[in-house]
């Protein structure tokens, strides 16, 4: 059960910050955002907000924020249709009755003749009983359809995602990766507050309890000269040098408040992969500060965003294989295995993901951030968009190609995992 805490804690905490990235430069820019949504699915919980509804869904493998204008009104008026009209005090429509109309009897209804619910905002028709006289009205900007007794906002053009500058909807789409980075970043300063930064320096941290390197007398603090006559410069020429020897003594000359002393230290032998290393059980040492910790924050940030992304040229050099790629069983795997060294672990967990959610998003695929942005970016050149209807289809294609991968990626979890 504290693995399902976990996984769902972390997982909902990097979807959470992504779609708030999204949400607060889409509604920065004027958009309206009909939905901030953790998961997919049918709904557990909801609440609305001024002009959002916040819900959490059932399957915990995503989020959304949906922006009026990506997607077809969910509601259309078309002549012929019969709605009910509320007015508010300016006497402009304030409220359009699609359905139940019954349920209001001081709506006005009519029949519509005409209806341009984006630019114009006006709506025109027949009133009952008085079909020969075509009456008109504006609708406020701020209206809601009413579709079985529940509230949808009318959303005029300019509230539309499409209608804002290409910069605008840039910052919008880029937002949610960046929040990730951000996000990361600020767990990685905590851990340097919480358990300090790792140094290189050739100095011994803490010492494991019955370890090879406290039976053999080494302190912490101790600081390292030499090894077998080696000179040490680094924590990170220590941990070779003591893992290219297992189970052979070491002549470990060191100072220890200004005394010059020398002892001896024969590594364990450990396995790591297919390889056997020494260890002498000692941690490196750490430095704590709230500068060093934000140096390290960003450091941290930009190394591990490396690495990822190295691993990810793999995919074009041909190197790639499907055993690198985790699903949500591989990582609740992950999770699982992390959860039982403690909370600093889980935090690099998480992270870790963090930053690799933030790239992956990033990446140039139709239906996620990075395809987005590149249809963004090629408006931007041309100086038009490029046509829905093909955008619209390319997209739709990438959404097939990522559930397929989905599938495959927790298949092969499944596989390692269980079979």
């Amino acid at each position: 059960m504290n693995t399902v805490i976990a996984f769902i804690l972390i997982f909902g905490t990097l979807v959470f910050f992504h779609e708030l990235g999204h949400l607060i430069l889409a509604q920065r820019a004027g958009i309206l955002c009909r939905e901030f949504a953790i998961g997919f699915g049918p709904k557990i919980f909801s609440f609305k907000k001024n002009e959002t509804v916040y819900t959490i869904r059932l399957l915990p493998i995503g989020g959304f924020v949906r922006m009026a204008g990506e997607d077809p009104e969910m509601v259309e008026v078309k002549p012929g249709y019969t709605v009910g009209l509320l007015f508010n005090k300016e006497n402009k429509v304030e409220k359009i009755i699609i359905n139940q109309k019954e349920k209001y009897p001081d709506a006005l209804v009519i029949e519509v003749e005409e209806a341009d619910l984006e630019h114009q905002m006006r709506i025109s028709g027949y009133e009952q009983g008085n079909e020969d006289q075509l009456v008109s009205f504006s609708v406020s900007e701020t209206s809601f359809f009413i579709v079985d007794g529940e509230e949808v906002q009318v959303a005029p053009y300019n509230r539309q995602f499409h209608s804002k500058t290409v910069w605008q909807r840039i910052k919008a789409i880029a937002a949610g990766p960046i929040m990730n980075f951000i996000l990361a970043y600020v767990i990685l300063v905590m851990l340097g507050l919480m358990q300090g930064v790792p140094s290189d320096e050739p100095v011994l941290g803490k010492l494991i309890d019955n370890g090879r390197a406290a039976e053999a007398g080494l302190k912490e603090g101790d600081r390292i000269q030499t090894i077998n006559g080696e000179k040490m410069s680094s924590w990170t020429d220590i941990v070779n040098t003591v893992r290219e020897h297992p189970e052979k003594e070491l002549k470990i000359v060191l100072t220890r408040d200004n005394v010059k002393m020398t002892k001896y230290v024969t590594p364990e032998s450990v396995k790591s992969g297919k390889e056997t290393v020494g260890r002498f059980g000692a941690y490196n040492p750490v430095q704590k500060g709230i500068l060093t910790s934000i140096s390290y924050g960003a450091t941290e940030t930009v190394a591990v965003a490396q690495n990822i992304v190295t691993s990810l040229s793999k995919i074009v050099t041909g190197q790639f294989s499907i055993d690198m790629l985790a699903g949500p069983v591989g990582i609740y795997d992950m999770t699982e295995q992390v959860a039982k060294t403690g909370i600093i672990n889980l935090l690099k967990l998480a992270a870790f993901l963090s930053i690799n959610l933030g790239i992956v998003n990033l990446l140039p695929i139709p239906a996620l951030d990075g395809g987005r942005l590149l249809f963004l970016l090629i408006e931007a050149v041309r100086g038009k968009p490029i046509n829905r209807e093909k955008e619209a289809f390319v997209v739709f294609i990438g959404v097939a190609f990522l559930m397929l991968l989905m599938l495959v990626v927790t298949w092969n979890d499944i596989q390692r995992l269980f079979l």
